[in-house]
């Protein structure tokens, strides 16, 4: 069983930063996308953004492009959330994903995804 495990958010100003990490369980990390999902209250979970195996290859939701990066550490199981120039409407619980089916690129669609973090609350003060 894969078990993902995020840690790293609080409460931040607006225009700040703060870096998300999520370590997953498991041999298998290297073969399988990550993604990042967010919802804040009384919204749908929504795409964020998603790294590919090897790290090469990110996407980004429109909402985000320019202030978010994530990256990966394959020897260390981890994939990574930098978010910068937090705004309000940033505020969510945020959650790592892995893919259903490993070597397949980044999907904005939950459905592709089949293993979830319990999800760490980030939260920006205006």
């Amino acid at each position: 069983q894969v078990q993902l495990v995020e840690s790293g958010g609080g409460l931040v100003q607006t225009g700040g930063s703060m870096r998300l990490s999520c370590a997953a369980s498991g041999r298998t990390f290297a073969s399988y996308t990550m993604g990042w999902f967010r919802q804040a209250p009384g919204k749908e979970r929504e795409f964020v953004g998603g790294i590919t195996m090897s790290g090469k290859s990110t996407t980004y939701a429109d909402s985000v492009k320019g202030r978010f990066t994530i990256s990966r550490d394959n020897a260390k199981n981890t994939v990574y959330l930098q978010m910068n120039s937090l705004k309000p409407e940033d505020t969510a619980v945020y959650y790592c994903a892995r893919r259903r089916f490993s070597m397949l690129g980044v999907s904005s669609a939950r459905s592709e995804y089949a293993y979830w973090g319990q999800g760490t609350q980030v939260t920006v003060s205006s």
